[in-house]
């Protein structure tokens, strides 16, 4: 008779835990409605939870990981734009703000927790 081999079943995120984790993403969409909402709604929502939970922890992470790279790109765009490529930049920064947040929701209401394209990793995740 051969002993029992217990097996640990490692589940996922909860649906309560992924779909904060969208809101997160999503709530990068606040700063088109209130100017510094887009910055501070993220930060309160990955401060409120990012001790107790590391799912969302990872996703507060790249979500700041991006705000913190997009400022930068921002702010190198703005300098280019007194050459007039800088102008196109700002317009592409804009358009990928947008899919990137989406595509973050996405993998996050998923249970993936991936980061941004063209992100400067200051926090890791």
């Amino acid at each position: 008779m051969e002993p029992v081999q217990e097996t640990t079943v490692i589940t996922g995120p909860s649906q309560e835990d992924r779909t904060y984790a969208m809101l997160l993403h999503l709530s990068q969409f606040a700063g088109y409605l209130i100017p510094f909402a887009g910055l501070i709604v993220p930060l309160v929502m990955w401060l409120s939870k990012k001790d107790t939970n590391p799912y969302i922890d990872a996703h507060g992470k790249v979500v700041f990981n991006w705000i913190i790279s997009a400022f930068i790109w921002g702010i190198i765009s703005v300098i280019l734009s007194f050459v007039v490529i800088g102008i196109f930049l700002l317009i592409a920064l804009g358009i990928c703000h947008i899919i990137f947040a989406i595509m973050g929701a996405i993998r996050a209401n998923d249970g993936i927790v991936q980061n941004y394209p063209l992100t400067i990793k200051f926090f890791k995740v």
